[in-house]
């Protein structure tokens, strides 16, 4: 018997009826599959525009006023409400996840740690983050003040030092953290080692602030040199 040539147009014919039998074993899932990437890809972009972005846009509307509040010195206003708008508790509370939830943490802890109840300040500037060097360094020296009014000396050194390197080009508050940070490992946890590489750092850096001169001083104490040389 002869063997059967295949033609062109009989492979043809071959390459289809597999197409025709891949597609019958595997079409449903993969419409299935396709499906699935629109409608995820669609549900996200719904989800962007009609779920978050509104949500956004009412937490800073709602906010609006315990920021005015906090502006004016208002404390407790601004924490809990004046009765008619929300302080930045409830803020926190119902739009927690949102990016004015964020900054609600921030504002509450701030307003805690001039209360002196640093312990709640703590607690919400750790809920606290941003992208912002600004605002970071602003959070860590709230941190570290919280913490030094709590005599917890060595959690509040390491909140100065991330304050003063968060932010360098602010000249003036940068020097200020460094050189508290500095004092603590100078006058209290007796860490002579550490307290000279930071009067060193703000001597070095920051020549021009108060800070920078104090640290001369502090440099000479802790027998580095004497003063003015």
């Amino acid at each position: 018997m002869s063997e059967k040539k295949i033609t062109g147009d009989d492979s043809s014919e071959v390459i289809i009826a597999k197409a025709k039998d891949f597609w019958g074993k595997y079409g449903k899932l993969l419409t299935i599959a396709s499906v699935v990437v629109i409608l995820v890809g669609g549900g996200y972009y719904a989800y962007s525009n009609f779920v978050v972005k509104p949500k956004e846009a009412k937490a800073a509307e709602v906010m609006f006023r315990a920021e005015e509040y906090y502006r004016l010195d208002s404390l407790q206003k601004a924490l809990n409400g004046d009765g008619l708008y929300w302080g930045f508790l409830k803020v926190i509370d119902q739009y927690g996840g949102t990016d004015a939830g964020n900054m609600a943490n921030y504002y509450a802890g701030a307003i805690y740690v001039k209360l002196n109840e640093n312990e709640k300040a703590i607690k919400y500037l750790k809920k606290f983050s941003s992208d912002s060097k600004l605002m970071n360094s602003r959070a860590y020296r709230l941190l570290a003040d919280a913490y030094a009014d709590l005599n917890q000396p060595k959690e509040a050194f390491s909140y100065y030092k991330k304050a003063g390197h968060a932010f360098e080009s602010d000249e003036a508050f940068s020097a200020d953290c460094l050189f508290l940070g500095a004092y603590l490992a100078h006058k209290v946890l007796n860490d002579p080692a550490s307290a000279i590489e930071l009067y060193k750092e703000v001597k070095q850096k920051y020549p021009r602030t108060q800070q920078g001169f104090d640290a001369d001083n502090n440099l000479a104490q802790l027998g580095v040199y004497k003063s003015g040389n």
